[in-house]
């Protein structure tokens, strides 16, 4: 029987960035093997360089070196165009800023990428109809980002990071800066949207009590992983 082929493969992974005329490492040869639809989340202290990690592995950053696999892509080494498609077909994003586009209102920032990935304004217009009714926001398509509330920012952002359907959900931080109540409301309905669709989710917390909700957690220290027991 042959192994089921991973969601994410991360492989002596280096980046290191000069300041000041010094260079400073901060992922140092991590490894890495995330499966099909597994939930991870990622731990270690301010300035560990788990962000750093989530944005190379989302092709946001180039790594100084080593291999990353989406699936069966490698992703290191390609066209600046094929990881663009890539990550718009694969990829999800959820930050702990939403990052949403303050002219729009919450429908069309969720269209937007099915829109850049080729789909036709009907269709994105009802995946992204349907994501937000499913996220509570039935009636608050029509508003712009300003009009609601965080919380409420951040469903939409989580509505747009699924909108492609994406193999891999990243989560850096998503409800960092929410109050506590608001916050375990939308982790709580990340989870459930990862378990109904059977993506692959990362996400980057500083919260224990989050981290210790999924079941596999690993820890950035060093600029490498080390698996802690849950």
């Amino acid at each position: 029987m042959t192994q089921a082929q991973p969601a994410l493969k991360v492989e002596d992974l280096h980046k290191s960035f000069v300041k000041g005329g010094r260079t400073l490492e901060v992922i140092r040869g991590a490894d890495l093997v995330v499966g099909q639809g597994e939930r991870v989340a990622i731990v270690g202290q301010s300035g560990s360089g788990k962000s750093t990690f989530l944005h190379l592995v989302g092709t946001l950053d180039l790594p100084t070196s080593g291999r990353i696999w989406i699936g069966p892509d490698e992703v290191t080494g390609r066209g600046l165009w094929r990881t663009d498609a890539l990550r718009n077909q694969h990829i999800g994003f959820v930050f702990q800023f939403h990052h949403l586009l303050p002219d729009q209102d919450a429908l069309r920032n969720v269209m937007m990428p099915a829109l850049i990935g080729g789909e036709t304004n009907s269709q994105a217009r009802e995946a992204a109809a349907a994501l937000l009714e499913r996220v509570g926001l039935k009636d608050r398509m029509t508003h712009r980002p300003g009009e609601l509330s965080g919380g409420e920012q951040q469903r939409v952002a989580l509505a747009r990071a699924l909108v492609r359907a994406p193999s891999l959900l990243l989560a850096d931080e998503p409800t960092g800066n929410l109050d506590p109540q608001t916050a375990q409301e939308v982790f709580d309905l990340l989870l459930e949207l990862n378990a109904e669709r059977g993506t692959t989710l990362m996400v980057v917390t500083h919260s224990q009590q989050l981290a210790d909700s999924f079941p596999r957690c690993v820890r950035l220290t060093d600029g490498v992983f080390e698996e802690l027991e849950q």
